[in-house]
């Protein structure tokens, strides 16, 4: 019996015609990773996902090298992708040090990193969260100043491993925030995987209700408790249009250790292309780089929908 290959498509009207999917696996997915992943995987890496069709996607992280060494060689992915048209190559920067390494390897747009509980600021951060802005106000008033777009990520937004649940007002202060220094757009992050459906339009309605534009709003969840899916669904049904997830489903946070892995891209892929939402992916290239990363680590990638196509 041979695995189907794509879904049978059945449109909703209460969906959008089209969401666009921001990959993280080069990114979040490899800096978790505790085995160093050469520097012309992740290039190739990088590049096969752009060749799949996915418009967006994170290259790496100008971050210190012993803070985070999967990524230590940022500069030389920068330099060694294909800058394919079409294909949006953002990277996260920490501080001004990292933009400037960043700028000087020709990065086109970057990203931030916030928190929206103080226990993993001062973890994730080495600082409080009511210092947090002190931080990235410089970094995305000098990226905005060079024309560079500025994605604010913010984490913890629906549960803390050590606060537990997270009041959404804190969620939503910190969202403001970052879109009072200049962001362009957020990610909201369910970086333990504890959200459930009701909970993530009732954020979304929110966050609306105080302005924050719908367009400029992203989600990026975790599949701990196996609600990543779920969760996408019901932020695309209050309006969101920008999905993080991972090819493979690689990934995790490296100073959450109760996070498992992102949503995996091709499980995003398969349900949205059933359900009618274009994506311009191909999910069987993007299937056969899965495929291909995983034995580059040694291990079987953890998305459903390869298991089944990819036997």
């Amino acid at each position: 019996m041979s695995p189907m290959r794509a879904p049978v498509r059945v449109s909703r009207d209460d969906l959008p015609s089209r969401v666009t999917i921001w990959e993280v696996g080069a990114r979040d997915g490899l800096q978790n990773e505790s085995t160093v992943v050469g520097t012309a995987t992740k290039i190739e890496l990088v590049d096969r996902l752009g060749a799949a069709g996915l418009p967006i996607v994170e290259a790496t992280s100008f971050v210190r090298p012993d803070r985070v060494p999967q990524l230590a060689d940022a500069a030389e992915v920068m330099a060694g992708i294909a800058r394919r048209d079409g294909v949006r190559h953002p990277v996260l920067v920490p501080n001004l040090r990292g933009l400037d390494a960043a700028v000087e390897a020709g990065v086109g747009e970057i990203a931030v990193f916030a928190s929206a509980t103080d226990t993993f600021a001062q973890r994730n951060l080495g600082r409080p969260m009511a210092d947090q802005m002190a931080m990235f106000a410089p970094v995305v008033e000098r990226a905005r100043g060079l024309g560079l777009p500025v994605r604010g990520y913010v984490s913890m937004c629906f549960g803390d491993p050590w606060e537990g649940a997270v009041d959404p007002g804190q969620v939503v202060g910190v969202c403001t925030e970052l879109l009072g220094a200049g962001c362009t757009s957020l990610s909201l992050g369910d970086t333990i995987g504890v959200a459930t459906p009701g909970q993530v339009v009732a954020l979304v309605e929110r966050l609306v209700r105080t302005g924050v534009p719908i367009d400029a709003i992203g989600v990026h969840f975790h599949d701990t408790y196996g609600q990543a899916l779920a969760n996408t669904l019901a932020a695309l049904t209050a309006g969101v249009t920008t999905v993080d997830s991972s090819a493979g489903g690689l990934g995790g946070c490296p100073f959450a250790e109760s996070a498992t892995g992102n949503l995996a891209t091709e499980d995003l892929v398969w349900m949205l292309d059933g359900l009618g939402v274009e994506t311009g992916v191909d999910l069987e290239a993007l299937v056969a780089t899965s495929i291909w990363m995983a034995d580059q680590l040694g291990r079987p990638p953890v998305s459903r929908v390869v298991q089944a196509i990819g036997g």
